[in-house]
């Protein structure tokens, strides 16, 4: 029944949901923040000064798997930073919004949810195209497809989790009744 009432079901009892969690923290405090916001505020990274965000420290480790690894990351043409952009605007609150959702359990997180499931798999997708066989196809193509599966395999996961309308709630169960004999 639609309208029957519901109740949470505690995060202690969906230990599963601490993956997302977990994804979504990394997501947030480093990948949205550090790697992919250097990649916006510097435009060329070989010709460039250390902006006050992120650290030294994290350009230089962004421009090392850069150049060991992933050189379209350093050539940054414009469909790439176009996702970058879809990262820090919109990823980046949804990772804040689905990490304070699944932790206190809270339905209306599904449809963001989804939406950002579908619009990870897309970016993803394209961008390995590229890695695989594009103008800045990477060297190390088994390399980088590992590091992304992540962002591949958790959509996944998000679409079977949020299968349900109720994703983080339970009917709330009927008291028992005594027979009454007569």
């Amino acid at each position: 029944m639609e309208g029957a009432p519901r109740q949470r079901v505690p995060i202690g009892q969906r230990p599963g949901d601490l993956v997302f969690v977990a994804f979504f923290l990394l997501n947030l405090s480093f990948i949205t923040y550090v790697v992919d916001l250097e990649q916006l505020v510097i435009a060329d990274p070989s010709h460039f000064t250390y902006p006050p965000w992120p650290p030294a420290p994290l350009v230089d480790l962004v421009h090392r798997y850069g150049a060991h690894y992933d050189p379209l990351l350093l050539a940054r043409p414009p469909f790439w930073r176009m996702t970058i952009w879809i990262d820090v605007l919109g990823f980046g609150p949804f990772y804040a919004a689905a990490i304070y959702a699944f932790l206190r359990g809270r339905d209306w997180i599904r449809v963001p949810a989804l939406v950002w499931s579908g619009l990870m798999t897309a970016n993803v997708l394209i961008i390995l195209m590229e890695e695989r066989y594009g103008t800045w196809a990477t060297p190390r193509f088994g390399a980088v497809l590992a590091l992304n599966l992540p962002w591949l395999l958790l959509p996944g996961a998000m679409i079977w989790r949020m299968r349900r309308d109720h994703p983080f709630t339970a009917p709330v169960a009927a008291p028992a009744t005594r027979a009454v004999v007569p």
